[in-house]
Parts: C-alpha cells; sequence; structure tokens
C-alpha cells in the first residue's frame, strides 16, 4: 500500500492536479512576425508539456516509469528550470540558482518529499510569465544575452527553447502513455 492509497481509500477518487485541453493550446500561426511566430511555437510546446500532465493525480506525475527514474512531474520541474536557465540567467544576467550547478545533476528532475504537483505546475508557470516578460520587453531577436559566458541572440534562445521544450514533449508523450495508455501531440 503506497501513501496516496492510505491518504486517499479506493472507493474516494482522487482528484487529479489540475486540468487543461489540447483545444486550449496557444494556436500556432502560419504567418507573422518573428518574434510573435517564434513566441507563439514556443507557448504551444510549454501548453503542449502541461497538456501531458493534465488530469494526473500527485502519485501518477511522479511514477517512476523509466530505468532513470524519470517522471512527468520531473520533466515539468526541469523545464521550469530551463526556462530560469535561459532567459533569466543567460539572456538577463541575474545571479539565480539552476540545481546542476550545484553539482547535482539530477536535482532539478527529482521530486522532494515536500514538493507536490500542484507546487511544481505553480513553478512552472511563474518561470514561463517571467520568461515571457522578458521577451516582450526585448527590443528585436537580435538583441543579445547579457552573460558572456554564452552570448546568444534572443533569436537563437527562443528557438532553442522551442527544442528544448519539444523535446521533452516527447518523452512526456511516452512517459503519459505509459501511465495511463493517452496518446496524442
Amino acid at each position: 500500500m503506497t501513501d496516496d492509497d492510505r491518504q486517499h481509500p479506493a472507493d474516494v477518487p482522487v482528484p487529479p492536479v489540475f486540468s487543461l485541453t489540447g483545444q486550449e493550446r496557444q494556436a500556432r500561426p502560419a504567418s507573422g512576425p518573428e518574434k510573435e511566430l517564434l513566441e507563439a511555437f514556443l507557448d504551444f510546446q510549454r501548453d503542449t508539456l502541461l497538456w501531458k500532465v493534465a488530469g494526473l493525480t500527485d502519485a501518477q506525475l511522479t511514477q517512476e516509469k523509466t530505468p532513470s527514474g524519470m517522471t512527468l512531474l520531473g520533466l515539468v520541474k526541469h523545464m521550469a528550470y530551463v526556462e530560469r536557465n535561459w532567459f533569466q540567467i543567460r539572456f538577463m544576467g541575474r545571479p539565480l540558482s539552476v540545481p546542476w550547478r550545484s553539482g547535482d545533476p539530477g536535482a532539478d528532475f527529482r521530486i522532494e518529499p515536500h514538493e507536490t504537483g500542484a507546487g511544481i505546475i505553480a513553478f512552472y508557470r511563474a518561470e514561463i510569465a517571467e520568461s515571457k516578460g522578458i521577451v516582450a520587453a526585448a527590443p528585436s531577436t537580435e538583441t543579445m544575452a547579457l552573460s558572456p559566458e554564452r552570448p546568444h541572440s534572443l533569436r537563437r534562445i527562443l528557438v532553442h527553447m522551442i527544442e528544448e521544450t519539444a523535446r521533452h514533449n516527447g518523452h512526456a508523450d511516452i512517459l503519459r502513455e505509459l501511465t495511463d495508455g493517452q496518446t496524442g501531440e
């Protein structure tokens, strides 16, 4: 018997952490100004990750389905830190931390006992909101990151974030199918 079973007897349904349908995702326009087009495609990928974890309980979100221990919620936590890393730390030069710099490379994927699905999803959404504010304030996609270690343009960062989020959405597709059989983009 798991802790979740003791807290929620079999005859009492466990509510999902949150809900989101595929139709609620950001639309991908057929054309438009570069910055807006890149933002829309990134938002679609962000929404897709949230859609992949929608409707699941904390127990389902933290089920380890791979030999490495990857979980759906771990992917969301990792992506929250990736948002922070690329937009706040690298682009804006803010002195914030990310777990992989502390010598524990798996910490950004690991769900700690005090962490919940709702808390990590709220963290991801907050990091996205901060990223979106940074992008909105940038004069153009040619604006260069303030980090001297990686002097990338905002365009390069947006393209990388589309790539990174889409790559992890592929992992989320598989983990979700292994969790409850749901498939789809």
